[in-house]
């Protein structure tokens, strides 16, 4: 075991030190705008009687890779599959590349690899919650569309 704050566990993350499953590094990104655990716990009393939304991720596989989209991404559908019955299964035949390349509205996880992670979010997150730092894990550059 060893302790690690959330930078420098998506640091050891990148470089293959240690793995953890795509909703994790998700959170870590969200943990990595607070420089402390006062701040969060801050953060978190004063955010506490807002709300919170239910998600389920939807995967897109695509031709070199998948895309985790989440609530307010433009791709995101309008009934997600919530209990897994109805075998939802989206898949294109273009490439991450072309897709983040079209897109424009952004809350989603892109998976090239195991190892290969990033996170990109251009929507505002509700009820007052905060959204994760878009950290990426390869020399893929979609910023010019944030």
């Amino acid at each position: 075991f060893q302790w690690s704050s959330p930078a420098e566990a998506i640091e050891r993350f990148k470089s293959q030190e240690i793995w953890f499953p795509p909703p994790q590094f998700y959170e870590f990104c969200r943990l990595c705008n607070f420089p402390s655990l006062g701040e969060l716990q801050k953060f978190s009393s004063a955010r506490a009687l807002e709300g919170c939304e239910r998600w389920m991720p939807v995967m897109l596989s695509a031709a070199d890779g998948s895309i985790q989209l989440l609530p307010g991404d433009e791709l995101y559908p309008e009934d997600p599959d919530y209990t897994g019955e109805k075998k939802m299964i989206m898949s294109t035949d273009k490439k991450v590349d072309d897709l983040m390349k079209e897109g424009g509205i952004f809350h989603r996880m892109v998976i090239k690899n195991v190892n290969n992670l990033a996170v990109y979010v251009n929507i505002q997150a509700k009820y007052k919650h905060i959204n994760p730092l878009m950290i990426k894990c390869d020399n893929s550059d979609y910023n010019s569309r944030l």
